[in-house]
């Protein structure tokens, strides 16, 4: 991170806690990061303040999600933040990598183009080739281009439009069955992701969520009334 302009680190759940000596001792002296990192117990709350967010994985899994070669992802990423969006690159643990409910929190996964005949590659290695595309774009890059736009959606945002609109499929039984769920929670997740929304856009679908509810409720309400007027139960 530090060979590369790189210094907002950001760990989730550490497996031996955080702070740890050794990171320390092993920094050779680029000690900026690590003693800015900030430690979060989950991915959501990790990525709450960002906007977009791409997947390091060499496995997409079954999410239907942008693929780019960390030259395009950093490319796209570079763009957004000339914007003013929040951006960031979420890297999974060494041994296994991102859980697929992770990926669907991301708007796009990126994956390194490697041969393969032989796929081992260590988490140190991942950062490196990621923040170097980066770099370059940082060194090549034209001025960036300013223009009044709606801020896109952060994580927090995108998660409350999720569980908004989970609930009220809850309540539609849409559901079904329902060991069926959290595949189902993940490709929506996935879907709406992709679409990158603006905080504009996350309000105006918050809206069609509630109104399409209401409305559920109004014509449980006429029947319930039609049946009481023909002298059944409500």
């Amino acid at each position: 991170m530090a060979n590369f302009g790189l210094a907002d680190l950001r760990l989730v759940n550490p497996r031996d806690g955080w702070p740890q000596e050794r990171a320390w001792a092993l920094a050779s002296g680029a000690e900026w990061p690590l003693n800015d990192a900030k430690v979060f117990e989950s991915v959501e709350a990790a990525i709450a303040d960002l906007q977009l967010v791409f997947a390091t994985t060499a496995r997409p899994r079954e999410l239907q999600l942008p693929i780019l070669t960390p030259r395009a992802g950093a490319g796209e990423l570079y763009e957004a933040s000339a914007r003013g969006v929040r951006t960031g690159l979420l890297f999974g643990g060494e041994r296994a990598g991102l859980e697929t409910a992770d990926i669907a929190l991301c708007q796009a996964v990126v994956t390194i183009p490697i041969d393969p005949k032989f796929r081992s590659l260590n988490l140190g290695q991942a950062v490196a080739i990621n923040a170097y595309e980066w770099r370059t774009r940082v060194a090549d890059a034209p001025p960036p281009v300013f223009r009044e736009h709606s801020p896109t959606a952060d994580g927090a945002a995108m998660l409350g439009l999720f569980e908004h609109l989970e609930r009220e499929l809850d309540a539609a039984g849409f559901f079904h069955p329902p060991d069926k769920r959290p595949s189902m929670v993940q490709n929506l997740r996935s879907a709406l992701g992709k679409a990158r929304f603006s905080q504009q856009e996350v309000r105006t679908m918050r809206g069609v969520v509630t109104a399409l509810s209401k409305g559920r409720g109004r014509v449980l309400a006429k029947l319930a009334a039609k049946k009481a007027a023909e002298g059944g139960e409500p």
